[in-house]
């Protein structure tokens, strides 16, 4: 019998039901791709885009932003996708997998890149531990987004990362970062439960810095700031180019602007083609 990593969150960040979720996430898709339609698209439009940088709240407060980072990809094709997203809920200073064959959701079962498996799992910052995985939410609400935008059978690589080192982050991306259509997804919010403008001004700088910008990305700026700072690292390196998609956050999607989560959409593509 398979090993699946049943769903945590199916019912309450996005719905439990296959038909009202399949809806949702195509509208959302298809609101994104609008979107997309209305704006200058980005220097270098046409190149594959290799990598996003998007949010993992539940979708009435992060899916258009989502929406809009995955419609991104019309027209693309990829073999598999490295996902990688912080720990809410689990401490360990590791990356782990969740040693599963399956990550389930209400829209089926999505297929663990058994090659990526065996390539990162040799690394001594990688560890194995469905616990770790057990509640995280952070990987499963991306997951009917790559299976509606990339289709149901794509293999992925889920990847749970505490407060490793970026630099070891960086060196587990590198494992598998190879083939042009590996797409590279980093789960991440920006801030959390600032005054609306307060928000917009500190994510602005984060921004920023997620888009080649100097400068230090603290937890307080972002959730996923350890795969995130991995992920710069390995940006650089390669001399990707960054582009901002979107940006908003709960206060325009869900209205209450007291304390708000901030969310960007950004693509990373290699500069001047594919």
């Amino acid at each position: 019998m398979a090993l699946v990593r049943k769903p945590a969150v199916a019912g309450t960040f996005y719905p439990a039901a296959a038909d009202e979720l399949a809806a949702q996430v195509q509208g959302l898709l298809e609101d994104g791709a609008r979107a997309l339609d209305a704006r200058p698209q980005p220097v270098g439009e046409g190149s594959r885009i290799k990598a996003l940088i998007a949010p993992h709240a539940g979708y009435i407060y992060s899916g258009p932003t989502a929406g809009i980072a995955y419609a991104a990809l019309r027209g693309l094709d990829y073999d598999q996708v490295v996902l990688l997203g912080p720990c809410h809920y689990a401490s360990t200073p590791l990356i782990a997998l969740a040693g599963v064959e399956y990550f389930r959701t209400p829209l089926g079962d999505v297929p663990v890149w058994e090659e990526g498996v065996a390539r990162v799992g040799v690394l001594p910052e990688i560890i194995t531990s469905p616990e770790v995985h057990r509640r995280e939410h952070s990987l499963e609400v991306h997951l009917p987004f790559i299976q509606t935008a990339l289709g149901p059978d794509i293999p992925v690589l889920p990847l749970a990362v505490g407060w490793a080192e970026s630099g070891a982050v960086a060196t587990m991306i590198d494992s598998v970062y190879g083939d042009p259509k590996t797409l590279v997804v980093i789960s991440s919010d920006l801030s959390h439960y600032l005054p609306y403008w307060n928000a917009i001004e500190r994510d602005e700088r984060t921004i920023a810095r997620m888009l080649g910008a100097s400068g230090e990305i603290k937890g307080e700026d972002a959730c996923g700031v350890y795969p995130v700072n991995g992920w710069r690292e390995i940006a650089h390196r390669r001399g990707l180019a960054a582009h901002l998609l979107d940006y908003r956050n709960s206060g325009d999607t869900a209205g209450d602007k007291n304390a708000v989560v901030g969310y960007a959409a950004i693509q990373y593509h290699q500069a001047g083609g594919r």
